[in-house]
């Protein structure tokens, strides 16, 4: 059993995903600390959220599952689409939040999508073949066949209204002004194979925005879906981190 001492981690997925991402992190993180990782609204099993589908709209509706949770101490981890979320509800100080944990995290800047990119991803949608190409697209190391299962299925789970939602208006949020706002450590992790969130970008784009020293944990050879690509690696600087905090 986790300490009761010992923050949680809240864990929120990538766009398109579902929180089964987590479960192998998870796994590696057990019995020490908990994780919890809920569907966001239009993903995975989750209905349409009840707010609507903004970057603030989520971290709201996460800041109140956590209180439904009765979580008490807890560590944000957010991936891809989930870390924007994540650094909006960082942004609130809600109580209890002990750490920010980012994994290829979308900038609080606009997330960087030509147009083309954009209007191949909105067409893509409910597209068997498309979802297989998405997933060579965006991993690097080799995934067994029931998680590329698993990927491509949530991928076509997805609601076309969260779909459509961050594609055309949560990817092109920019929560910039609210970075100030996060006073907590922080720490960002990505995959120096990532063909959607470059390592430069995190530098570029998230980094400056975050507490002075927030460190940039490069995972050689690994895509965008690290907690799937990496899980141990992953469990690992996120038992450092939570470690780190205690001290």
């Amino acid at each position: 059993m986790p300490s009761s001492a010992a923050p949680a981690f809240i864990c929120l997925h990538y766009w398109a995903g579902s929180g089964r991402e987590w479960a192998a992190v998870a796994a590696e993180l057990a019995p020490d600390y908990a994780c919890l990782t809920p569907d966001l609204g239009g993903f995975g099993s989750a209905p349409a959220p009840v707010g609507g589908y903004s970057v603030q709209a989520y971290a709201e509706a996460i800041a109140a599952y956590i209180r439904e949770q009765g979580v008490r101490t807890y560590i944000l981890v957010g991936h891809s689409m989930g870390g924007k979320i994540a650094l909006a509800l960082a942004a609130q100080q809600p109580v209890g939040l002990r750490g920010l944990a980012l994994l290829s995290p979308s900038p609080p800047s606009p997330e960087p999508m030509t147009d083309e990119e954009r209007t191949t991803s909105l067409h893509a949608y409910g597209n068997p073949q498309a979802a297989v190409r998405t997933l060579a697209h965006i991993t690097a190391r080799p995934l067994p066949e029931d998680t590329k299962a698993q990927v491509i299925e949530d991928n076509l789970r997805t609601t076309r209204a969260a779909w459509d939602a961050w594609l055309l208006h949560g990817s092109r949020e920019n929560i910039l002004a609210q970075m100030p706002l996060i006073t907590v450590p922080a720490v960002v992790l990505a995959g120096d194979a990532d063909a959607v969130m470059s390592t430069s970008l995190h530098g570029l784009e998230t980094l400056p925005h975050l507490p002075p020293n927030t460190p940039l944990e490069i995972i050689g050879g690994a895509g965008h879906l690290l907690p799937l690509e990496a899980p141990q690696e992953v469990a690992t600087l996120l038992r450092e981190f939570a470690e780190s905090l205690a001290r």
